[in-house]
């Protein structure tokens, strides 16, 4: 019986710190500024982070280290930054049985870059973690107190399932849906 399950996004991430990226003031951009840098360039990175990121991912490992038995239900491809992920979270002791694996396609990937006043533009990949299917999450053999639904790649159905699954099995749900499922 786990504590929580966590359903959701699961992307291999690269933080990126160096000093060449430029704040500049533009009106058109959404939030008003914009970090740059010269186009055909070479800018040197100070730090370089390789981690495990991902609302489902990262709610899990939370979880985990809060003592909480948690399994976490993402969808990775057969590839070197899937299997990082799937090594990570076994090293925080968070359960990767009901993980989907997918043959094609490429996992998830972001490339964060920091800025020196430690804001962050992300460059995001979706790849296989908006692949999650309602078909594959092996519902009947999950034992869980709670679920904690994330992002599930605007996938409906597998929203629908999940929380009809709960309800029905007196599973308790806490959920931070991703901008599809709002």
């Amino acid at each position: 019986m786990f504590d929580i399950v966590t359903i959701g996004s699961a992307t291999r991430d690269v933080f990126l710190r160096g000093e060449g990226f430029e704040l500049r003031q533009h009106e058109d951009s959404p939030t008003g500024t914009e970090q740059c840098f010269p186009l055909g360039s070479k800018i040197e990175i100070r730090d370089l982070v390789f981690t495990t990121g991902g609302g489902g991912t990262n709610a899990a490992v939370t979880f985990a280290r809060q003592g909480l038995k948690t399994a976490c239900i993402g969808s990775v491809a057969d590839d070197i930054n899937g299997k990082e992920i799937l090594e990570e979270l076994k090293k925080e002791k968070v359960e990767t049985k009901f993980f989907q694996k997918s043959d094609s396609g490429h996992t998830a990937y972001s490339v964060i870059l920091i800025h020196p006043n430690a804001e962050r533009t992300i460059l995001s990949y979706k790849g296989e973690g908006q692949s999650l299917s309602a078909e594959k999450v092996l519902f009947k053999k999950i034992k869980t107190k709670w679920l904690f639904l994330n992002s599930l790649g605007g996938s409906y159905e597998l929203l629908q399932k999940a929380v009809w699954w709960a309800k029905e099995n007196g599973i308790k749900i806490a959920s931070n849906p991703g901008g599809k499922e709002l």
